[in-house]
């Protein structure tokens, strides 16, 4: 179904935030789904229920759900570097993907995903320590990878390189759940 068209006798509340629907006119008859005239206000169920409803503006801003909490501002609020930064490492996975037979192709795809990881990084990492959302499990499992990585490249026994990771990401996983219930509200722990 398309959207509704916003009804005659709507008239703004208050701060002109809100919109609430007056009762409709006396000299105009209201119209049923058939849109035939009834000859009395109000007589059809949706002319009822469009009466009671309340409507918004078009493009006036939805109110975030009940504890949700607006993400803190990164210190270079206005520039829009996390954005920049994931736009720019997925340019580079795609140039990456057309030359991934070339070794320099290969590196453009480590640069991209290197990228696009440090966006996503900067905000898990913000909202976290500000305690707005918690990101215990994403942000333990970049140490988890990185050992896991060292162990590989160093020749590690294989099954070192799992448990290492799983060890490593268990104890940052507990500091940075206790991390984040030390900075977050009461109610935002999540």
């Amino acid at each position: 179904m398309g959207r509704r068209s916003r009804k005659r006798g709507e008239v703004p509340a208050g701060d002109g935030t809100e919109r609430r629907a007056s009762a409709p006119s006396p000299a105009r008859p209201s119209r049923g789904r058939s849109g035939s005239a009834t000859g009395r206000a109000g007589a059809s169920g949706a002319g009822r229920r469009a009466s009671a409803r309340v409507a918004e503006p078009p493009g006036a801003a939805r109110r975030a759900p009940i504890g949700a909490a607006e993400p803190p501002r990164a210190p270079w609020h206005p520039f829009p570097l996390t954005e920049l930064c994931v736009l720019i490492g997925l340019v580079l996975l795609v140039w990456g993907v057309i030359r991934r037979n070339d070794p320099a192709g290969r590196v453009l795809l480590v640069c991209g995903m290197a990228l696009g990881s440090l966006g996503g990084l900067e905000t898990a990492l913000r909202e976290h320590f500000t305690g707005a959302r918690s990101h215990s499990s994403v942000l333990a499992a970049l140490p988890a990878v990185l050992v896991a990585g060292v162990l590989f490249f160093a020749r590690a026994p294989w099954l070192a390189v799992p448990v290492a990771a799983v060890v490593v990401f268990a104890a940052a996983f507990a500091a940075l759940r206790r991390a984040h219930r030390r900075v977050a509200p009461a109610g935002r722990l999540g």
